[in-house]
């Protein structure tokens, strides 16, 4: 049975609600004074705050400060990859915004009398998870602020300490460059769900990442939302792979930051013809396959009750071997290897680890390959991404026209290019949306478009308009004219 609320309990509650929506609205009262006095900045007033809040996480001694403390806090992850992350996805996010308009007029279209001016969506709700405590505050805040928005986070209870650190940080560069730091504002401690939830209810947009709890409760809130959803990401290696440099990047992509990234590779299918030396490959990259008897230690320990064991999630590579018990050859591994050869609830290395674990599937040709990725995303990873280690473009191809994926990364290190890299097109974020297949709004990587409303100014243009014949004459052409109306029957 659920949980039955005693009357006292539940006027308790309600109290503990009103107390919260009253926090949040001194909070979202504040952020809307600051959007009037930021409402006629020029685009290189907008500019130079963006400026100021990625120097506030960018900058070297904050960067490693704060990745010191989100490890202290949260206990996920490493601190040199987090400061790796704070400084790689600020930079790369801060040049994406700086290319990009989003005051006045920003396009034109003469021949469809279209023009497009860019107004704020308003005060945004942004909902942070632990993982990545400092880096995806900044991330999203930018974003925002490029829109002219203003920007209320709720942090995770595990990492809002950081948060917090990292919003006094933007908030003073604000005010150190001369704009309102009420741009940025945090929910104070303790952050809880009926806080959140006011946050939910108060703002204009919430953009979630973290729970698929959170991500629902958005939704239903009655304002607009921008969730992301689950990864789980499987890569395929094909046969015409070149195996060290796949196996080398897929090494560097599952050991960064411990896999907290929802991009992290949780399987790998390898084709049946290279499998012993993808294998070779892997472990001379630094990997360790499991026995038999192992992996079952690794699940044993790896879930508690069908639940992630959070004294294993992102921890180093040492801890992992240690609490599960694995010989000394492991001690020395980066990352390990499981075999697997089913999918589903039945067996949980099918689904995402947020660990060092990575599973591994075989799979008899390119078909089976597929089908085995589609299995894997379906039970969960929906929508997320894919990935494919070839020398045979047609494979990808083949790969992104069958998968209902938002993203299919080719040779890549799937961490690091998953959510916007310097050497592919896609946008840098921490937020990445799976479409409707994984139950979100957007299927692109989250960025400043989603921070903006445009109004269109439409005027007179030569009539546009086409004869019958040029839109119905291939359709009359091939099923002709039919039955005229009240002829039938």
């Amino acid at each position: 049975m659920g949980h039955v609320s005693t009357p006292a309990q539940a006027a308790k509650d309600k109290d503990q609600m009103e107390k919260d929506r009253a926090t949040v609205a001194l909070l979202v009262g504040k952020a809307r004074a600051a959007m009037a006095a930021f409402a006629g900045a020029s685009q290189e007033t907008v500019d130079d705050a963006v400026r100021a809040l990625a120097w506030a996480i960018y900058e070297p001694g904050r960067a490693q400060a704060l990745a010191q403390m989100a490890v202290k806090d949260t206990g996920l992850g490493n601190v040199p990859d987090k400061i790796t992350k704070n400084q790689r996805k600020t930079f790369g996010t801060l040049r994406d915004l700086l290319r990009a308009r989003t005051v006045g007029i920003i396009e034109e279209d003469p021949k469809r009398g279209i023009v497009k001016y860019a107004k704020p969506v308003g005060v945004v709700g942004a909902i942070c998870p632990s993982t990545n405590p400092a880096a995806t505050p900044a991330n999203k805040a930018m974003m925002a602020v490029k829109g002219r928005n203003a920007i209320v986070i709720a942090p995770s209870p595990a990492g809002q300490g950081t948060t917090g650190r990292v919003v006094e940080m933007m908030r003073d560069e604000l005010t150190r460059a001369g704009h309102p730091a009420d741009l940025v504002q945090v929910l104070p401690p303790p952050v809880s769900k009926s806080l959140t939830q006011a946050l939910m209810e108060a703002c204009d947009l919430i953009v979630v990442t973290g729970s698929q709890d959170n991500v629902r409760r958005a939704y239903r809130s009655g304002k607009p939302a921008i969730g992301v959803g689950t990864g789980n990401v499987p890569v395929i290696v094909d046969s015409s792979a070149d195996l060290a440099a796949a196996a080398a990047k897929i090494r560097d992509s599952k050991i960064f930051d411990n896999a907290t990234s929802c991009s992290s590779e949780n399987a790998l299918i390898v084709l049946d013809d290279v499998y012993d030396a993808a294998i070779a490959a892997l472990k001379e990259s630094g990997g360790y396959m499991a026995t038999p008897r192992e992996k079952a230690v690794i699940e044993s320990k790896l879930w508690i009750n069908g639940a992630l064991n959070r004294q294993l999630v992102a921890k180093d590579a040492s801890v992992f071997a240690e609490m599960t018990g694995l010989p000394d050859e492991a001690r020395k591994a980066k990352f390990f290897m499981v075999e697997e050869t089913g999918v589903g609830p039945d067996h949980p290395f099918s689904g995402e680890k947020l660990s060092l674990a990575l599973a591994i599937y075989r799979a008899k040709d390119f078909a089976a390959a597929i089908a085995r990725v589609r299995e894997i995303l379906a039970f969960q990873g929906a929508g997320h991404s894919c990935g494919l280690h070839t020398r045979d473009m047609n494979h990808a191809r083949r790969l992104a026209a069958e998968l209902d994926v938002v993203r299919v990364l080719v040779n890549q290190a799937h961490t690091f290019g998953n959510g916007g890299s310097f050497d592919n097109g896609l946008n840098f974020t921490l937020s990445m949306g799976c479409g409707t297949w994984g139950g979100n709004s957007i299927s692109d990587n989250l960025n400043y478009r989603n921070f903006i409303n445009v109004t269109h100014l439409s005027t007179v243009i030569p009539e546009d308009k086409p004869t019958e014949a040029e839109l119905f004459g291939p359709y009359f052409a091939r099923h002709g004219r039919g039955a005229r109306a009240g002829t039938s029957g």
